[in-house]
């Protein structure tokens, strides 16, 4: 296989903490792949949040749920869900605590009760510590989250909650030792929601079943990601790209520190590593 595998975050990668998507971001997606590469999304979103306008860019396929679910052209390559009954229990013991969430399954967001009006000062806290530009509202950070659905579920890749305290992490990453525990929103006692998803799950060892679906070698793979949660996939893959407006621990790490993604970092990158021409 000739050309390069690009493996590429979503949020605060290609875009930006408010949503936009620049210019500049997808043109250099275009290009790469005019040039030869391969270009996939690998991202914590599920596939029911990979809105059209990411996809009308021209994508190979992604990662999704932080690596549960992996797609080549259309072909499911990987798909590991949380099983109905842990689903049950999960439901069961966030209701029981108190504690607002919502489901990610490639077929929607589900959302508690009360969700909406629960995490909306979270929510604006996140985006607000992200430096965003524009702060969204609930409905608009989730177009189609749905309220008052089906909770119960045998579909469901992640699930994100509303952290009343960082103790409601502690208690549930106990509660759930079968499963991956993190955080997200802030590191140790700042975090804002906590996350349940598919035990030993990684965007690294979705990219290992990647490649072996295509015949291709790490060394060949170049990644780009902000976050703490996307270290595993820089580090796996042969070279690693951290944005500048990522955390401290994945700057620290990278092989190379582009701008940021409102600076028009991916474009950045990408004529760095001669993948388009500047």
């Amino acid at each position: 296989m000739s050309g390069k595998i690009l493996f590429i975050d979503v949020d605060g990668t290609l875009v930006d903490y408010s949503g936009r998507l620049p210019e500049s971001a997808v043109r250099a997606v275009r290009e790469a792949r005019a040039n030869g590469h391969r270009v996939y999304i690998s991202t914590g979103r599920s596939k029911a949040e990979v809105y059209q306008n990411i996809w009308d860019i021209g994508l190979d396929g992604m990662i999704g749920g932080n690596g549960s679910y992996v797609e080549d052209h259309g072909q499911v390559v990987l798909h590991r869900l949380i099983t109905p009954e842990q689903c049950r229990r999960i439901v069961d013991w966030l209701h029981g605590r108190g504690l607002e969430f919502y489901l990610e399954s490639n077929n929607g967001l589900f959302a508690s009760e009360h969700f909406e009006e629960k995490s909306g000062p979270a929510m604006r806290e996140y985006q607000s510590r992200k430096g965003a530009k524009t702060i969204l509202s609930v409905r608009e950070a989730f177009p189609d989250m749905i309220f008052g659905g089906e909770l119960y579920r045998d579909d469901l890749n992640k699930v994100s909650y509303l952290l009343g305290s960082y103790q409601d992490f502690l208690d549930t990453r106990e509660q759930f030792p079968d499963l991956e525990n993190n955080t997200w929103g802030g590191a140790g006692e700042t975090a804002l929601f906590g996350d349940l998803g598919v035990k030993n799950i990684t965007k690294a060892e979705a990219i290992r079943a990647l490649l072996d679906h295509l015949g291709a070698k790490v060394e060949n793979t170049i990644a780009f990601g902000d976050a703490k949660i996307d270290i595993p996939m820089l580090e796996y893959c042969h070279t690693g790209v951290a944005m500048g407006n990522g955390g401290e621990e994945i700057r620290a790490m990278a092989d190379y520190v582009t701008d940021g993604v409102e600076e028009d970092g991916l474009w950045k990158a990408f004529v760095h590593l001669g993948l388009v021409n500047g």
